[in-house]
């Protein structure tokens, strides 16, 4: 009898695959693990940088610098590191005194940080020395940079104006913008509110009841979203990207720094190579874990690992999805679209009122079409009813409404990670 072992939350769960035809893991190609990481990251800002000037030659003592870092939602990039790493090089290479430079985390629309998860996110050398603060999408101080050629109005972070800024990012695979990273910390990252909306409804298709077909994970070419983003973070014009891809242990693999754009494109081939995973057909039954907590600390989060998992299971087949949730929806405005999906208006009221938590909502219930989806979670399984997903919180419960008796079974123990992707499109995604 096989058994699999899946992370949920802080636990492991086992589950029994009795009867199974075939059982596929899908994870990432194999991946290098990056061990001495500041012999690693001094390679990255010097020697070996791309299509850029080394670090040291980029910044001087007297310049104020603002390094812009992702949020918890984020944190298993493990950017705490890098970013200390990057503040002593500053001060010892560059002679940046401490009190010059600011930690920005790009908080887009996400809640705020506590103390404590500010000096996690930054680390706790970096929380004593700087400066280190949340992005406010509502601040009133935020700075005009002008107009995207898709008429989005580009307002940032003050601290992102007239100042050197430097981004460390993680790259992901992303369902709107295609990969995370790079200009995503611009936009949404340190952008006002209604500078996110903008750029984000571009997600709807113009037409139709739908999303466009140009967005989605993997997609640049013709992304409107992308697109729109590039020229948002063109108008801060960062000095310096450092992106980052880890394995799915969070270990450091790639280390792409140097010229904001050209760096970031490099990041985002390694990830494709690394986590986008050809098959040949579609299963039966797909059983994904988010990778336990963080990513799997809300329903918003967890969506990542939702959104890939459909993409390997038959249409009309069963997909079992483990995130504990432990904050329920995530976004603020997350289960208050099941309202107007009850009443048959969802994109109706999504492109009068569009929200990100909303398209994500949206995008889920797309996904959530293909498959009959359970869900083991904290999450009251009243509150994802309408989505037509069936919720548990025991996973004895949920296995009763699966057979897997002479089923095609994929497993995806990190299912926001690794996206599967059949033949003909995983070459097309390689060629950015």
């Amino acid at each position: 009898m096989q058994q699999i072992d899946m992370k949920y939350g802080d636990e492991h769960i086992n589950i029994s695959l009795e009867g199974a035809k075939e059982v596929r893991y899908l994870t990432e190609n194999p991946m290098k693990e990056i061990t001495d990481t500041a012999a690693e990251f001094k390679k990255a800002v010097e020697d070996g940088v791309i299509d850029s000037k080394p670090l040291k030659d980029l910044i001087s003592a007297d310049d104020e610098v603002t390094i812009i870092i992702s949020d918890m939602t984020r944190f298993w990039m493990r950017q705490d590191v890098i970013c200390e790493l990057l503040v002593k090089y500053l001060n010892e290479v560059n002679k940046v005194p401490f009190e010059n430079m600011v930690v920005v985390v790009a908080l887009g629309t996400h809640r705020g940080s506590t103390n404590e998860e500010l000096e996690k996110l930054a680390s706790s050398f970096v929380y004593s020395k700087v400066k280190v603060l949340d992005h406010d999408c509502d601040a009133d101080d935020l700075v005009y940079l002008g107009t995207t050629s898709f008429g989005t109005e580009v307002r940032v972070n003050k601290y992102c104006s007239g100042r050197k800024v430097i981004c460390i990012g993680g790259t992901v695979h992303h369902i709107m913008a295609g990969y995370g990273g790079g200009r995503k910390s611009i936009l949404p990252g340190v952008s006002s509110r209604l500078t996110i909306k903008q750029n984000h409804e571009r997600a709807l298709d113009p037409e139709k009841a739908m999303t466009d077909i140009k967005v989605g994970s993997g997609k640049l070419a013709l992304n409107p979203i992308h697109e729109d983003m590039d020229e948002a973070a063109a108008m801060v014009n960062p000095v310096f990207g450092i992106n980052i891809v880890v394995n799915t242990a969070s270990k450091l693999s790639g280390l792409f720094c140097g010229n904001f754009e050209k760096a970031w494109k490099e990041s985002c081939i390694y990830q494709q190579k690394c986590y986008g995973l050809p098959i040949e057909e579609e299963a039966d039954v797909v059983i994904a874990s988010c990778g336990g907590f963080p990513k799997d600390i809300n329903l918003y989060q967890s969506t990542k690992s939702l959104f890939n998992a459909t993409r390997a299971v038959k249409k009309g087949g069963t997909l079992i999805l483990l995130a504990e949730c432990r904050e329920g929806g995530g976004a603020k405005d997350f289960f208050d679209w099941s309202k107007p999906l009850k009443e048959g208006r969802l994109d109706e009221a999504l492109r009068k009122d569009f929200t990100i938590g909303g398209y994500i909502f949206y995008a889920a219930c797309e996904s959530i079409r293909k498959a009959n989806v359970l869900l083991l979670s904290k999450i009251d399984p009243e509150e994802v009813k309408a989505m037509e997903i069936k919720a548990f919180d025991k996973i004895e419960n949920l296995l009763k409404n699966v057979d897997f008796k002479d089923k095609r079974v994929y497993v995806m123990p990190y299912g926001g990670s690794v996206m599967p992707q059949m033949k003909e499109d995983y070459e097309k995604f390689c060629n950015i």
